[in-house]
């Protein structure tokens, strides 16, 4: 499906939410759900349901609702789920290697292809089956294998010269844990920011104020 650029972020941001829901309403065998019922489920209204989906076209019909199957792919198509873009993580300390660990990159679209780290007593050492190998060969690993992503788990100030090496090797996301301002420099890139910290201190607002 082609990008559509008038689509606005708090729209995208909602639609892995969609996905995950449909997948799991999928498991359970419902074949068709209306926007009410959706709504109920994900704490959504049924308007701001189809107005987001309306944003793809629409996949309803009237009088029936949604067809589930339909729209998981749908949607997993729009997010782009079965991409397999290549992707290297940087930083295989204890964040980079619970993320490579755990996290499901082939489900959502990536391949992980490469893992790096400074630490040379990591080096060889394997995560999901993948090889750390020293950053001094990040620049040769990339040329050869051409990554379009990066996740980078490291300090910010060890990020910038990364970064610009990565973006000079064509990637063109970040995955971005390292609190360093990616966009700032390279505002053509896609950067998902993940500030840990963050969000933390957002539930103790939330926790506070009950």
């Amino acid at each position: 499906m082609a990008k559509n650029d008038s689509v606005s972020l708090s729209v995208v941001k909602r639609l892995p939410r969609y996905y995950r829901f449909l997948g799991e309403i999928k498991k359970s065998g419902t074949v068709r759900i209306s926007s009410g019922e959706l709504s109920k489920r994900m704490g959504f209204t049924a308007s701001q349901i189809r107005q987001d989906l309306n944003c793809f076209g629409g996949f309803g019909q009237q009088g029936y609702g949604y067809n589930v199957e339909q729209l998981y792919k749908e949607i997993g198509s729009i997010l782009g789920v079965n991409n397999h873009l290549k992707t290297v993580l940087i930083g295989a300390g204890n964040l980079g290697h619970a993320i490579a660990s755990h996290m499901s990159f082939e489900a959502r679209g990536f391949n992980l292809i490469g893992i790096f780290d400074k630490n040379e007593a990591l080096a060889g050492k394997l995560v999901r089956n993948i090889p750390v190998r020293h950053i001094d060969g990040l620049y040769d690993f990339c040329r050869d294998n051409s990554p379009a992503v990066a996740v980078l788990c490291i300090p910010s100030d060890n990020a910038k010269e990364i970064v610009d090496e990565l973006v000079k090797l064509g990637v063109k996301g970040f995955w971005n844990f390292s609190h360093y301002d990616i966009a700032s420099d390279y505002p053509n890139v896609a950067v998902e920011n993940v500030h840990l910290s963050d969000s933390l201190m957002t539930l103790s607002y939330h926790v506070s104020n009950l």
